[in-house]
């Protein structure tokens, strides 16, 4: 529309041309046919206001922007080009003087409200200025999530639920896959389907931050496999605990949480109902590597010398000793068992004591040795169990285990 607005000025000298283009053949069809020429005016020329806006497209096509001039050929006397476009005359018989179009370019900038500043360094009003929006740019490539949330709608609702994009795109294609996904369409009715299973509003953003690609998983698939662990009579607030404990746990298939469950059940010798308690209790090993819960087995058998009996026991009481580090599982039975003397069956009896820091239990243990203290035997007076020596906190250790005060405990501590 501007651009017509430019135009407009020109308009006269494309009349003028045209003009000079008629009037010589104008001229010579009066002579010719003898009438007179006095009634033919210029402006006799001049298609009708109708017939005039026509002309104008067809003029404007053919004469070069910003210039006002006649063509080579013009200067020439050969207007064929420029005349061929114009409308066709109009019969005398029937022609009047009809009033020129008012071309004033005044008069046209009122009559178009819309048009903007034709130039870019022209002032304009506060209101105008204040419509102006400049859109961000979009950066092309970028190694941060951080660049693309004021572009995209759909990573920062998930920043609004909680979604650390600082954590997720650490994720191998995690980033690519948010940036494809539409927050409407494609998360909405996972988001719904999470909350119906159980997650709690607070646990969203943590969850996405940690399996980020559930997003991508087709619904049916996951009610399949909320409908299998249903099936094997776990409760809705267990599937709940389980899914939200390991996120990852519906992205496997019923086929691989059946034999997940089959392996545990199988290589333990667990009941049903043990192992469905043992998983709830320790949901990642069912979407955890199965290669260091077999060592780690192994290990219990052949290394420390455990009864397949007592390796069901301590793994049904403390299930993190299956994936624990086989390093640091040595290290804390060789000093139960040879520094401390604990036999096996002590040990099968409290194995929350694996659990513990190595040096919390050395600390302990060698104040208590000082103090004369030291007794583990169930059959000897001043007993104390694994279980008090590991669990209590210090205060409560020193008074009524060590029958000593925090101050003693520390003052020890520093002769090490």
């Amino acid at each position: 529309m501007a651009l017509w607005a430019r135009q407009a000025c020109r308009w006269p000298c494309l009349l003028q041309t045209a003009r000079a283009a008629e009037f010589p053949r104008r001229l010579r069809g009066c002579s010719s046919t003898g009438r007179a020429c006095r009634g033919f005016a210029p402006l006799a020329l001049l298609p009708s206001r109708n017939d005039f806006i026509a002309w104008r497209l067809q003029a404007y096509r053919h004469v070069s922007v910003g210039s006002c001039y006649p063509s080579d050929s013009a200067k020439d006397g050969s207007f064929s080009s420029l005349g061929g476009n114009l409308p066709s005359p109009v019969n005398q018989e029937q022609a009047k003087a009809e009033t020129l179009p008012d071309l004033n370019p005044k008069i046209l900038y009122e009559d178009w409200d819309d048009i903007p500043p034709s130039s870019a360094l022209a002032e304009i009003s506060e209101e105008e200025a204040i419509q102006i929006i400049a859109e961000p740019i979009l950066p092309l490539k970028s190694s941060t999530l951080r660049d693309y949330v004021d572009h995209s709608e759909t990573l920062a609702k998930l920043v609004h639920l909680g979604v650390d994009l600082s954590q997720v795109e650490k994720r191998q294609k995690a980033g690519q896959l948010l940036l494809t996904l539409d927050f409407e369409k494609d998360m909405r009715k996972i988001l719904l389907f999470l909350k119906d299973v159980g997650v709690e509003d607070n646990q969203l953003g943590p969850f996405l931050t940690k399996n980020p690609y559930i997003l991508a998983e087709d619904l049916e698939a996951l009610e399949t496999r909320v409908a299998y662990l249903k099936s094997k009579k776990f409760g809705k607030p267990e599937i709940a605990h389980m899914v939200s404990r390991a996120p990852y746990l519906l992205l496997f298939s019923v086929e691989r949480l059946d034999n997940r469950l089959g392996f545990f059940k199988n290589e333990l010798g667990l009941s049903v109902k043990k192992t469905k308690d043992l998983v709830i209790r320790l949901p990642r090993l069912l979407t955890g590597k199965l290669e260091p819960v077999k060592e780690n087995l192994q290990v219990c058998q052949i290394e420390l010398g455990f009864q397949r009996n007592e390796i069901q026991q301590i793994v049904f009481k403390t299930p993190k000793i299956l994936t624990a580090s086989k390093k640091r599982l040595r290290q804390t039975f060789d000093y139960l068992h040879n520094i401390m003397g604990i036999p096996h069956h002590m040990l099968t009896r409290f194995p929350q004591v694996f659990n513990s820091k190595l040096l919390r239990i050395k600390e302990r243990h060698t104040f208590l040795a000082f103090l004369g203290r030291a007794q583990y035997d169930p059959a000897q007076p001043s007993y104390i169990s694994l279980d008090q020596l590991v669990s209590l906190p210090d205060e409560v250790f020193c008074t009524e285990i060590a029958k000593a005060s925090i101050q003693d405990f520390e003052k020890f501590l520093k002769t090490l």
